[in-house]
């Protein structure tokens, strides 16, 4: 009976495992409400108007758009904030009305570009003078990271799912498969959280930047997203499994 829990107990955190990271992966694909609250890093861009207002001393218009339709990366205004997954990236006009850029395998992590990109030539020329530097605006860094990252999290998902379906066969040469593949799971898992946690901490180095003669925070924004958690929480559970996994594989007598 106690080899049975162990079992059961290793395939339920290998199971579980795989079911974060199958969310993690679906996280902004639409705009749908499933996929809307996934999201790796979130980018906050609804206080820049202000900032500019207050720096500048001039109306800021045309800085942002109303219509959740209109598509992105075409100067067609800011959205009040962005949510980036692992396969593209959704501009919000509210908490629920958006689009999203076409997806695209690897989706690089690139928020300065895609902010400029939704702005028109006055203001993609003001942001470029306020941003003059750091981690936020090297698109290369960072999307080159994020690429990096997506393999990895890919790799991680498909050894996840290996390592359960392989302990579903109760053998000892099974039981020790699954602890194999779990421990390269969750490596390649925390080498990917890792990554993004790092990358979305650096870039949010932006909101510290101050403008205008009357000192203003810039007031843009980002931050972590319930996809970063839902990776940290799979590497856990493949980590953790490892261990009745390997109990298993000893003591099993099936």
């Amino acid at each position: 009976m106690r080899g049975e829990l162990c079992i059961g107990f290793a395939s339920f955190l290998s199971f579980a495992a795989m079911i974060l990271l199958i969310f993690t992966h679906i996280g902004q694909i639409n705009t749908s409400t499933v996929p809307r609250g996934i999201y790796m890093a979130k980018m906050n861009v609804s206080q820049y108007g202000d900032a500019l207002h207050q720096a500048l001393f001039d109306p800021i218009d045309g800085l942002y758009t109303s219509n959740s339709s209109a598509p992105l990366l075409e100067a067609q205004g800011l959205r009040q904030f962005y949510n980036f997954g692992l396969y593209s990236h959704c501009g919000y006009v509210n908490d629920s009305a958006g689009i999203c850029s076409n997806e695209t395998v690897g989706y690089p992590f690139k928020p300065y570009d895609y902010l400029v990109g939704d702005m028109a030539a006055n203001y993609s020329i003001i942001t470029s003078s306020v941003i003059t530097g750091g981690t936020f605006r090297d698109s290369n860094y960072l999307g080159q990271s994020t690429k990096a990252a997506y393999w990895l999290i890919l790799l991680g998902t498909i050894l996840a799912a290996i390592s359960f379906f392989s302990g579903v066969a109760k053998h000892s040469l099974t039981f020790f498969l699954s602890a194999v593949f779990s421990a390269i799971s969750s490596l390649f898992v925390l080498v990917g959280a890792t990554i993004w946690t790092v990358i979305i901490k650096k870039s949010d180095g932006v909101s510290n930047i101050i403008i205008g003669t009357n000192p203003t925070p810039i007031g843009i924004y980002v931050t972590a997203g319930p996809g970063l958690f839902l990776l940290w929480a799979s590497f856990a559970c493949l980590f953790v499994s490892m261990v009745p996994y390997l109990i298993s594989c000893c003591t099993y007598r099936g």
